[in-house]
């Protein structure tokens, strides 16, 4: 049979290693730092990649290759390369692709840390990054400049749930020839493929819905041939790769994404049903929402309005500890994607160091909380939200 034409969780669940001698059923974890040759000329041609053979788990191991090939067959692309954490896959694929006296367009709408790399880390190399707002996508084009490389976007955002139109970012890097790369994290495989709207690479943080268990960290970048080997050969020589135990529980849980996706999406809606209709909410955001501002934009590109819902409670900072130190059975936690439903107010926790003004310019209101939906039954999940509320 043609593997290339089944299904999404057909290939999650039946791409996997070559059977060993002993014809296991699940893949087994290949705990080695090493791997040993044959004879020296062995060692000579894999050495010089005249061959495809693990050498070292820094560089590959069988697990982190399943993992990889999954997702590069989930995503629709090329090749990719696993890190230890989705921090490590952002910085490697920036840091290998980007060199002195270059230009980054992004979002404003980014992760905290990464907004730290653009802003601390990577002006130490002469490397600059000009923002723009996603809620004004028409400006994308007066901020790119001769110099400009790389054009990046998360989609959905975090933590306010903004969408922004991949096809629109596609055409943009494609009229000026920049690298397009689109952190996936929010949306999964299963929710949405930016490849097939122009990106060159996608990234995720394997750590969130992919593993989905709160159990391990990992990092991924798939996308398109030539740049992943740059990726991998910075990376093979700086060691942020992921551990073979990590890749094997990463590996395993993709077999249950879809399912579980589909649950989360399916809580996740109902959840920001009851909140719309809730008399202390002032506003909520979710992309399957039609009330969400670019609800056009998420049915066209999502298959699914993914597990996070984004609120905005009467009363501010204060109101929001408030919220938080009601709830009983949902967690505070800094994670998300995990089957427990997590409650977060960033104005007073992840983003409490920044200015009122830099949070407003990324979306994050006072009152702003972001629910991770998880997998309890969704009306113990409401009750407890409506509890926290009163």
């Amino acid at each position: 049979m043609n593997q290339e034409n089944f299904g999404f969780e057909t290939q999650a669940i039946r791409t996997q290693l070559e059977r060993t001698q002993y014809l296991e059923h699940s893949v087994p974890l290949y705990l080695s730092s090493s791997f040993v040759f044959e004879d020296t000329e062995d060692m000579r041609t894999s050495f010089a990649e005249e061959k495809d053979r693990n050498i070292y788990s820094r560089f590959s191991n069988p697990n982190t290759t399943e993992f990889v090939e999954k997702i590069c067959k989930m995503e629709g692309a090329e090749s990719g390369y696993a890190f230890a954490t989705g921090m490590a896959a952002v910085y490697a694929t920036f840091a290998a692709l980007l060199n002195t006296g270059d230009h980054i367009v992004s979002a404003s709408s980014v992760f905290g840390s990464t907004h730290t790399l653009f802003t601390k880390y990577f002006p130490k190399w002469n490397i600059e990054t000009s923002y723009f707002d996603i809620n004004n996508p028409e400006t994308i084009e007066s901020f790119i400049k001769p110099n400009t490389k790389i054009l990046f976007a998360e989609s959905p955002t975090n933590p306010a749930v903004d969408i922004i139109d991949l096809e629109l970012l596609g055409k943009i890097a494609k009229k000026y020839n920049l690298i397009l790369i689109i952190d996936n994290c929010f949306a999964t495989p299963y929710i949405q493929n930016p490849v097939q709207f122009g990106a060159h690479l996608v990234v995720h943080s394997a750590t969130k819905l992919i593993d989905g268990q709160g159990r391990v960290l990992g990092g991924i970048t798939v996308g398109r041939e030539d740049l992943i080997r740059e990726i991998y050969l910075f990376s093979r020589n700086t060691g942020p790769s992921l551990s073979p135990f990590n890749a094997w529980i990463l590996s395993k849980s993709l077999e249950t994404l879809a399912v579980r996706v589909e649950k989360h999406c399916e809580n996740a809606l109902k959840v920001a049903q009851f909140l719309e209709n809730h008399p202390k909410v002032k506003k909520v955001k979710y992309p399957f929402l039609k009330s969400h501002p670019q609800y056009e934009i998420a049915k066209k590109q999502m298959r699914l309005g993914g597990n996070i819902v984004a609120f905005e409670i009467e009363g501010g900072i204060e109101a929001g500890r408030q919220f938080l130190d009601k709830i009983q059975l949902c967690s505070l936690s800094a994670n998300l994607g995990d089957t427990r439903t997590i409650v977060t107010h960033p104005a007073s926790t992840t983003h409490s160091k920044l200015t009122a003004d830099e949070r407003l310019a990324v979306s994050i209101t006072n009152g702003l909380v972001r629910v991770s939906v998880g997998l309890e039954t969704v009306t113990d999940v409401i009750n407890d939200l409506n509890q926290a509320l009163s």
